[in-house]
Protein backbone atom coordinates (compact mmCIF):
# COMPACT_ATOMS: atom_id res chain seq x y z
CA UNK A 1 0.00 0.00 0.00
CA UNK A 2 0.94 3.28 -1.20
CA UNK A 3 1.68 5.88 2.28
CA UNK A 4 1.56 9.30 2.53
CA UNK A 5 -0.32 10.06 -0.61
CA UNK A 6 -2.00 13.10 0.49
CA UNK A 7 0.14 15.49 -1.58
CA UNK A 8 -0.56 12.58 -4.63
CA UNK A 9 -4.33 13.44 -4.00
CA UNK A 10 -4.45 17.06 -3.98
CA UNK A 11 -2.58 17.19 -7.12
CA UNK A 12 -4.59 14.30 -9.16
CA UNK A 13 -7.94 16.06 -7.82
CA UNK A 14 -7.72 18.84 -10.24
CA UNK A 15 -8.44 17.56 -12.81
CA UNK A 16 -10.45 14.73 -11.81
CA UNK A 17 -12.12 14.14 -8.22
CA UNK A 18 -11.97 10.62 -7.37
CA UNK A 19 -13.82 8.51 -5.45
CA UNK A 20 -12.91 6.91 -2.55
CA UNK A 21 -12.72 3.20 -4.82
CA UNK A 22 -10.93 4.51 -7.39
CA UNK A 23 -8.64 6.19 -4.72
CA UNK A 24 -8.28 3.15 -2.86
CA UNK A 25 -7.82 1.35 -6.01
CA UNK A 26 -4.38 3.67 -6.38
CA UNK A 27 -3.59 3.36 -2.61
CA UNK A 28 -3.43 -0.08 -2.79
CA UNK A 29 -0.85 -0.60 -5.53
CA UNK A 30 1.92 -2.75 -4.76
CA UNK A 31 5.38 -0.81 -3.78
CA UNK A 32 8.94 -0.98 -2.74
CA UNK A 33 9.30 2.04 -0.08
CA UNK A 34 12.97 3.58 -1.09
CA UNK A 35 14.77 6.38 1.18
CA UNK A 36 17.31 8.13 -0.71
CA UNK A 37 19.93 10.80 0.24
CA UNK A 38 20.78 14.14 -1.62
CA UNK A 39 23.14 13.03 -4.51
CA UNK A 40 21.47 9.24 -4.85
CA UNK A 41 19.92 8.58 -8.71
CA UNK A 42 16.38 7.37 -8.75
CA UNK A 43 16.39 6.91 -12.56
CA UNK A 44 19.50 6.84 -15.06
CA UNK A 45 18.84 8.23 -18.77
CA UNK A 46 18.77 5.43 -20.90
CA UNK A 47 17.67 3.00 -18.50
CA UNK A 48 15.42 0.25 -20.17
CA UNK A 49 12.43 -2.07 -18.36
CA UNK A 50 12.34 0.47 -15.08
CA UNK A 51 9.01 0.63 -12.64
CA UNK A 52 7.69 4.01 -12.00
CA UNK A 53 8.34 6.05 -8.86
CA UNK A 54 5.54 8.42 -7.05
CA UNK A 55 7.41 10.95 -4.70
CA UNK A 56 6.36 11.48 -1.32
CA UNK A 57 8.61 13.26 0.35
CA UNK A 58 11.37 15.61 -0.69
CA UNK A 59 12.74 17.31 -3.75
CA UNK A 60 14.32 15.74 -6.66
CA UNK A 61 15.61 16.93 -10.15
CA UNK A 62 15.12 15.85 -13.57
CA UNK A 63 18.15 16.23 -15.85
CA UNK A 64 19.88 15.23 -18.85
CA UNK A 65 23.52 15.13 -19.45
CA UNK A 66 25.69 16.21 -22.30
CA UNK A 67 28.32 14.19 -23.76
CA UNK A 68 31.14 16.90 -22.35
CA UNK A 69 29.72 16.28 -18.97
CA UNK A 70 27.89 19.53 -18.89
CA UNK A 71 24.04 19.48 -17.74
CA UNK A 72 20.79 20.49 -17.85
CA UNK A 73 17.78 20.81 -15.30
CA UNK A 74 14.19 20.22 -17.02
CA UNK A 75 12.66 20.53 -13.91
CA UNK A 76 12.25 20.08 -10.09
CA UNK A 77 10.28 17.38 -8.84
CA UNK A 78 8.09 18.31 -5.48
CA UNK A 79 5.72 15.25 -3.28
CA UNK A 80 2.96 14.46 -5.18
CA UNK A 81 5.23 14.25 -8.75
CA UNK A 82 5.23 10.84 -10.86
CA UNK A 83 9.30 9.95 -11.66
CA UNK A 84 9.77 8.49 -15.17
CA UNK A 85 5.72 7.84 -16.04
CA UNK A 86 6.43 8.68 -19.55
CA UNK A 87 9.42 6.07 -19.60
CA UNK A 88 6.53 3.39 -19.13
CA UNK A 89 4.97 3.46 -22.51
CA UNK A 90 8.79 5.28 -24.21
CA UNK A 91 10.23 1.90 -22.52
CA UNK A 92 13.50 4.01 -22.28
CA UNK A 93 14.16 6.61 -20.01
CA UNK A 94 15.05 9.88 -21.85
CA UNK A 95 16.49 11.67 -19.00
CA UNK A 96 17.50 11.18 -15.22
CA UNK A 97 16.40 11.82 -11.65
CA UNK A 98 18.43 12.37 -8.79
CA UNK A 99 17.34 13.32 -4.80
CA UNK A 100 18.84 16.74 -4.04
CA UNK A 101 17.59 16.40 -0.68
CA UNK A 102 16.72 13.30 1.34
CA UNK A 103 13.75 11.44 -0.23
CA UNK A 104 10.85 9.06 0.26
CA UNK A 105 9.46 7.06 -3.02
CA UNK A 106 7.20 4.82 -3.67
CA UNK A 107 8.09 2.34 -6.86
CA UNK A 108 5.30 0.80 -8.61
CA UNK A 109 5.66 -1.66 -11.49
CA UNK A 110 4.18 -0.84 -15.18
CA UNK A 111 2.22 -4.26 -14.68
CA UNK A 112 0.45 -3.21 -11.26
CA UNK A 113 0.23 0.79 -12.82
CA UNK A 114 -1.54 -0.67 -15.95
CA UNK A 115 -3.30 -2.57 -14.37
CA UNK A 116 -5.08 -0.35 -12.06
CA UNK A 117 -5.27 2.10 -15.58
CA UNK A 118 -7.38 -1.07 -16.57
CA UNK A 119 -9.98 -1.59 -13.59
CA UNK A 120 -9.84 2.81 -13.36
CA UNK A 121 -10.08 4.53 -16.42
CA UNK A 122 -10.93 7.95 -14.56
CA UNK A 123 -7.50 7.14 -12.79
CA UNK A 124 -5.97 6.53 -15.59
CA UNK A 125 -7.06 9.98 -17.10
CA UNK A 126 -5.89 11.40 -14.24
CA UNK A 127 -2.53 10.92 -14.05
CA UNK A 128 -2.59 11.17 -18.12
CA UNK A 129 -3.47 14.73 -17.05
CA UNK A 130 -0.45 14.93 -14.20
CA UNK A 131 1.78 13.93 -17.48
CA UNK A 132 0.03 16.47 -19.59
CA UNK A 133 0.64 19.52 -16.99
CA UNK A 134 4.29 18.26 -16.48
CA UNK A 135 4.82 18.93 -20.55
CA UNK A 136 3.28 22.04 -20.21
CA UNK A 137 5.82 23.40 -17.91
CA UNK A 138 8.79 21.79 -19.44
CA UNK A 139 7.27 24.16 -22.84
CA UNK A 140 7.42 27.12 -20.60
CA UNK A 141 10.90 26.47 -19.53
CA UNK A 142 11.91 25.99 -23.33
CA UNK A 143 10.33 29.98 -23.34
CA UNK A 144 12.10 30.33 -20.29
CA UNK A 145 15.65 29.83 -21.63
CA UNK A 146 14.89 30.21 -25.21
CA UNK A 147 12.92 34.01 -25.25
CA UNK A 148 12.49 35.46 -21.68
CA UNK A 149 15.70 37.85 -20.02
CA UNK A 150 16.97 36.60 -17.00
CA UNK A 151 14.99 38.81 -14.44
CA UNK A 152 11.88 37.46 -15.92
CA UNK A 153 12.29 34.20 -15.93
CA UNK A 154 13.89 33.58 -12.70
CA UNK A 155 10.93 35.14 -11.84
CA UNK A 156 8.67 33.15 -13.38
CA UNK A 157 10.41 29.86 -12.42
CA UNK A 158 10.04 30.99 -8.73
CA UNK A 159 6.65 31.84 -9.05
CA UNK A 160 5.85 28.47 -10.64
CA UNK A 161 7.47 26.40 -8.16
CA UNK A 162 5.53 28.54 -5.86
CA UNK A 163 1.98 27.65 -7.08
CA UNK A 164 2.74 23.90 -7.58
CA UNK A 165 4.32 24.14 -3.70
CA UNK A 166 0.37 25.90 -2.98
CA UNK A 167 -1.87 23.00 -4.56
CA UNK A 168 0.13 20.34 -2.14
CA UNK A 169 -0.49 22.82 0.81
CA UNK A 170 2.74 24.42 1.11
CA UNK A 171 3.82 27.95 1.15
CA UNK A 172 1.40 30.56 0.25
CA UNK A 173 1.84 33.92 -2.22
CA UNK A 174 4.02 35.17 0.89
CA UNK A 175 6.77 32.73 0.24
CA UNK A 176 7.62 29.00 0.45
CA UNK A 177 10.46 26.75 1.77
CA UNK A 178 12.78 26.21 -1.17
CA UNK A 179 16.35 23.44 -0.84
CA UNK A 180 17.28 24.83 -4.11
CA UNK A 181 21.05 26.37 -4.23
CA UNK A 182 22.04 29.07 -6.39
CA UNK A 183 24.00 26.68 -8.51
CA UNK A 184 21.14 24.42 -9.20
CA UNK A 185 18.48 27.31 -9.97
CA UNK A 186 21.21 28.32 -12.12
CA UNK A 187 21.59 25.34 -13.68
CA UNK A 188 17.62 24.71 -14.16
CA UNK A 189 17.57 28.88 -16.09
CA UNK A 190 20.40 28.21 -18.67
CA UNK A 191 22.52 31.03 -16.39
CA UNK A 192 26.12 31.25 -14.59
CA UNK A 193 26.34 30.79 -10.72
CA UNK A 194 27.82 34.34 -10.86
CA UNK A 195 24.43 35.52 -13.02
CA UNK A 196 21.75 34.00 -11.04
CA UNK A 197 23.49 35.62 -7.97
CA UNK A 198 23.29 38.93 -9.97
CA UNK A 199 19.82 38.23 -10.71
CA UNK A 200 18.59 37.33 -6.99
CA UNK A 201 20.00 40.94 -6.31
CA UNK A 202 18.62 42.53 -8.76
CA UNK A 203 15.07 40.96 -7.63
CA UNK A 204 15.74 41.79 -3.87
CA UNK A 205 16.78 45.51 -4.73
CA UNK A 206 13.71 46.23 -6.77
CA UNK A 207 11.74 45.05 -3.57
CA UNK A 208 10.36 42.25 -5.59
CA UNK A 209 11.60 39.03 -4.06
CA UNK A 210 14.35 37.63 -1.35
CA UNK A 211 15.58 34.41 -1.56
CA UNK A 212 17.69 33.52 1.33
CA UNK A 213 18.39 30.42 3.93
CA UNK A 214 16.59 28.30 1.99
CA UNK A 215 13.28 30.59 1.77
CA UNK A 216 12.04 32.05 -0.86
CA UNK A 217 9.92 35.14 0.26
CA UNK A 218 7.49 37.59 -1.86
CA UNK A 219 7.61 40.90 -1.05
CA UNK A 220 5.68 41.80 -4.01
CA UNK A 221 3.91 39.66 -5.30
CA UNK A 222 1.50 41.76 -7.61
CA UNK A 223 4.85 43.58 -8.95
CA UNK A 224 6.65 40.43 -9.85
CA UNK A 225 3.77 38.55 -11.34
CA UNK A 226 3.55 41.39 -13.51
CA UNK A 227 7.22 41.80 -14.13
CA UNK A 228 7.50 37.47 -15.23
CA UNK A 229 3.79 38.38 -16.91
CA UNK A 230 3.18 34.96 -14.77
CA UNK A 231 -0.66 33.24 -16.07
CA UNK A 232 -1.39 30.24 -14.36
CA UNK A 233 -3.55 28.73 -17.05
CA UNK A 234 -0.63 25.95 -18.04
CA UNK A 235 -0.80 24.97 -14.47
CA UNK A 236 -4.46 23.72 -15.10
CA UNK A 237 -4.97 23.94 -11.22
CA UNK A 238 -8.78 25.69 -11.30
CA UNK A 239 -10.52 22.59 -10.10
CA UNK A 240 -11.59 19.01 -10.79
CA UNK A 241 -13.04 19.36 -14.68
CA UNK A 242 -14.83 15.91 -14.04
CA UNK A 243 -17.20 15.85 -10.49
CA UNK A 244 -16.70 12.91 -8.51
CA UNK A 245 -18.60 9.26 -10.37
CA UNK A 246 -20.89 7.38 -7.85
CA UNK A 247 -19.22 4.34 -6.58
Amino acid sequence: MISSTEAVFKKLRCYIDLNQNEWAMFTALPQKLIELEPGHEIVHEGQCKHNAFILLEGWVASYKLLPDGARQIIDFQIPGDFLGLRSLLLRTSDHSFEAITNVKVAEVSAKHIFAAFEKAPRLAAAVLWAASRDEAMVVEHLINIGRRSAITRTAHFLLELGARLRLIGVGSDKGYPCPLSQYLLADALGLSAIHINRVLRQLREKGLLTFQKKHVRFDDFEKLVELADFQMAYLDQEGPLMPQAEG
